[in-house]
């Protein structure tokens, strides 16, 4: 009897269990085994998953402290997503769990839905997609809650999820809208006020309504139950304090983040501290409780994950009390903690650049620039104006460099032979001193290696294997000896010249402005000597430049150098002072003539900016008496010219050249080019005439000796806005101009034109031409034509005709002239497509056109 009842017990526990699980029945039993079965399997692993990612993310996102921070910690991706990807698998999982939940749980009877755990499901759906940055589709989840079920428990969540997901739409009106009815209609309390006030917050702020969402942080973070959120709040509305002027509302928000302690975040604790130092009256605060907090918050254990912001915010403390040496110790430290904020680096890195350069250091408030720009986005906004500062300084830089080295060479030439002994004798014992400190150390790292029981191997430089039966002979890897490294470098440069680390860095376009090898700049003396000749002093005795033509090409240089500077620093950076050294500096070197003058004025008109009124009084009858018929004296004794337009000037003459160059006269541009180069060696305007010139070079000789005048520009003025141009031409437009193949007129259906060839005309009897053929392509039916003169070169000129479609049409042109016209045309012409026509003009290959072609 046992086995037939238990038997039949199995056989109703699997009926009751089948009929339990049938969905299309609305029973006790059935509504609360699929609402368990989805609440605490598949709901419960979606949540799970949904937090798993949700951690995830804030774990890779990094706020901005440097700007308003947003109410939701969330990155955005601008990756595109295809259909059936995710940013986050964890989102994929719960979404998967969401959708399993409403396929096998769902219980939609006659229309309604009988499983009250369904709104959940959706709930999770929508949040799963949102996370998943796929908005639209999550935006469709939350429109269904609220669409199939309006009284459920969970509808305030979904409205506010449903704004979120219009906000990141950037539906911001829309969500306000909704929101501030969602207020008004539901008595909402708890975290779901918290929620909904904080979206609408967010709403606010993208449509600048600062007051409004500071309103609305309050009552959310009176609201939250989460001190995480608390603690945001609070401290965005600080920030949003801050950008309203009001800095005491500021700090009190501020207080109340710090007094939440390590109940939130500390960043957010830290944060407020800083933004409290930023908003500190220097006048009329306390200083020495300042300092006392500075140094509480640098000394404290808890705070090492932040020193970065804690350094910079001391060093900002001492700039503002001009304590300059503290804060360069302090931003130095602060980039020395190897801090992950990008926008903190720059920040440190401009300050330090700003700082050299306001004190006339530019070598290293370039290379400050230089770490600032690598550590912003490219072509971002800073970026773009770090770009400029740096450009700026570019020239100073190359020429400070110049004068620097030459100034060093030429102070040797003038030594004595004792002096000079002294000087290099005191130099090889400082090599001495830091070769032995560097064995030293490659003594205690080896032994550092040993006793870690890590293997060292010696490498002989160049490949050899040491001698054996040598004592005491350490020889130590290629990169730890410092000569055999300058060595590399030297080789490396003088085969590719000075390169910047970077991907295709082969490339000749590659190599830095102004670092062509010249074969003296970029020799390293160090690097070519041999080991005995490193300590022997006569060896760099003998380096010395010792002939004339040599020494008084250094000079040269550093002379023109010292001009060079001499007008950055006055006309681009304002700094007379240093302008004027330098002019000084140059006029007691023995300069050449063509700078002397120049230089004179320059000094004069330092001199009256700088109210040394005798010193440019005495500038000014020296040009006048001695240059009686340059143009400084003209100006200089007619100050009425200085005011007006100086006809004379490099300026107003480039002016006119360029206007002769459009006329195309390229002969004259040529030859009043280089006669100008030679007025105004030095002056700023050179370069601009040297390209000119090269333009017309082109123009009228071909494309050879376009870039032959080109490469001449790019190197020569390698560190000016036309040099950089020139370089530009170089690398991207000469290569697309290079081809001299003509074009066949199979592959051609459009733009031809009739050419008139003349040798050696008089430009009127071209002209006289050029009328008669107007008058004649008037008469023309059908056809718009128009005629222009082009010069070909030096010796020959075209008349040409414009407008003519296809190459049957060009072939006829004299078929097209009416009869009464054609005797007023008797010249010779031949057509040409548009295309050959320009090969032809850039290459002046006209007689292999000809010999080529039919016509």
């Amino acid at each position: 009897m046992k086995r037939p009842s238990k038997a039949i017990l199995i056989i109703l526990c699997a009926n009751l269990l089948v009929v339990s699980c049938s969905r299309k029945k609305d029973k006790f039993i059935t509504r609360n085994f699929h609402a368990v079965a989805a609440e605490f399997n598949t709901l419960y692993n979606g949540y799970n998953a949904l937090e798993e990612g949700r951690l995830s993310l804030n774990e890779g996102y990094t706020d901005n402290y440097w700007d308003v921070l947003p109410i939701e910690r969330m990155q955005i991706f601008d990756e595109v997503v295809l259909p059936g990807q995710s940013k986050n698998e964890s989102f994929t999982r719960a979404e998967e769990k969401a959708v399993k939940a409403i396929q096998k749980h769902s219980m939609n009877i006659d229309g309604k839905e009988k499983n009250p755990q369904m709104d959940e499901a959706y709930l999770l759906l929508g949040k799963s997609r949102y996370f998943d940055q796929r908005f639209i589709p999550a935006l469709e989840a939350f429109n269904y809650i609220l669409y199939k079920y309006p009284a459920s428990d969970k509808i305030n969540q979904a409205k506010v999820w449903r704004e979120k997901t219009n906000i990141r739409l950037d539906n911001d009106d829309l969500a306000v809208q909704n929101l501030k009815r969602l207020l008004y209609q539901e008595d909402l309390r708890g975290q779901d006020l918290a929620d909904a006030t904080s979206m609408l917050a967010q709403a606010y702020l993208n449509t600048k309504s600062i007051d409004s969402a500071i309103t609305q942080l309050e009552i959310a973070s009176n609201a939250t139950k989460s001190n995480d959120e608390r603690g945001r709040y609070r401290f965005i509305q600080g920030q949003l304090y801050n950008k309203l002027g009001k800095k005491d509302s500021a700090n009190i928000a501020f207080d109340k983040v710090i007094e939440l302690n390590r109940k939130t975040p500390r960043i957010y604790m830290i944060g407020a501290h800083i933004e409290k130092i930023k908003n500190f009256d220097y006048e009329n605060g306390n200083k020495l409780e300042l300092t006392e907090l500075l140094t509480e918050l640098q000394e404290n254990r808890e705070n090492r994950p932040y020193l970065d912001k804690i350094y910079h915010q001391i060093g900002e403390y001492h700039l503002n009390n001009q304590s300059d040496s503290l804060a360069t110790a302090y931003y130095n430290k602060s980039l020395r903690t190897n801090s992950r904020d990008k926008l903190l680096k720059a920040r440190n890195y401009e300050i330090l650049g700003d700082m050299n350069f306001d004190k006339s250091i530019y070598k290293a408030a370039g290379e400050y620039y230089d770490s600032t720009l690598g550590t912003l986005v490219l072509n971002s906004k800073p970026y773009r104006v770090i770009k400029r500062k740096r450009d700026n300084l570019e020239d100073v830089i190359y020429y400070e460099a110049k004068a620097q080295v030459n100034d060093s060479i030429l102070r040797l030439v003038n030594f004595s032979e004792a002096d000079r002994l002294t000087f290099f004798e005191s130099l090889v014992e400082k090599l001495k001193t830091k070769a032995k400190e560097e064995e030293e150390k490659n003594k205690r790292e080896e032994a550092a290696k040993r006793n870690t029981g890590l293997e060292t191997v010696n490498n002989a430089f160049g490949g050899q294997n040491p001698q054996r039966g040598t004592p005491n002979q350490a020889t130590v890897f290629y990169f730890y000896n410092p000569t055999t490294v300058a060595y590399g470098k030297n080789e490396f440069i003088k085969t590719w010249g000075d390169r910047n680390l970077e991907d295709d860095w082969r490339w000749s376009s590659k190599v830095k402005s102004g670092s062509i090898n010249d074969g003296v700049d970029n020799v390293d003396i160090l690097a070519s000597a041999t080991e005995e000749e490193l300590f022997d002093p006569q060896f760099y005795i003998s380096k010395i430049p010792s002939e004339e033509k040599e020494i008084d090409s250094i000079s040269k240089e550093r002379n023109y150098a010292y001009y060079q500077l001499g007008l950055i620093y006055k006309e681009k950076f304002k700094e007379y002072e240093l302008a004027k050294s330098k002019f000084q500096n140059l006029l007691e070197s023995n300069p050449e003539e063509r700078l002397i003058l120049p230089s004179k004025y320059n000094l004069y008109k330092i001199y009256e900016v700088l109210g040394e009124k005798s010193e440019a009084e005495i500038a000014k009858n020296e040009i006048i008496s001695k240059y009686p018929d340059s143009r400084y004296a003209t100006i200089l004794s007619n100050p009425e010219l200085a005011s007006g337009r100086d006809e004379n000037s490099p300026e107003s003459l480039y002016e006119a050249l360029y206007e002769q160059h459009q006329n195309q006269k390229y002969a004259e541009v040529i030859s009043k080019s280089e006669m100008y180069v030679n007025m105004f060696d030095g002056n700023a305007m050179v370069p601009k005439f040297e390209l000119l010139k090269a333009t017309a070079i082109g123009r009228l000789h071909g494309y050879d000796a376009y870039k032959k005048a080109v490469n001449y520009v790019a190197i020569t003025y390698a560190n000016t806005q036309e040099g950089l141009q020139a370089q530009n031409i170089e690398t991207s437009m000469l290569p697309k101009l290079i081809n001299k193949d003509f074009i066949s007129d199979d592959n051609i259906t459009t733009n031809y034109k009739i050419i008139f060839k003349f040798e050696n005309p008089e430009m009127e009897e071209v002209s006289s031409f050029q009328k008669s053929l107007d008058d004649v392509l008037k008469n023309i039916k059908y056809y718009d034509l128009k005629s222009s003169v082009d010069v070909y070169n030096s010796s020959t000129v075209f008349v040409v005709v414009h407008g003519l479609k296809n190459a049957e049409v060009a072939k006829a042109f004299r078929q097209l002239i009416v009869e009464e016209d054609k005797n007023k045309i008797k010249e010779p012409y031949f057509a040409i497509a548009s295309e050959n026509y320009q090969i032809v003009q850039i290459h002046k290959n006209l007689d292999v056109y000809l010999n080529v072609d039919n016509n």
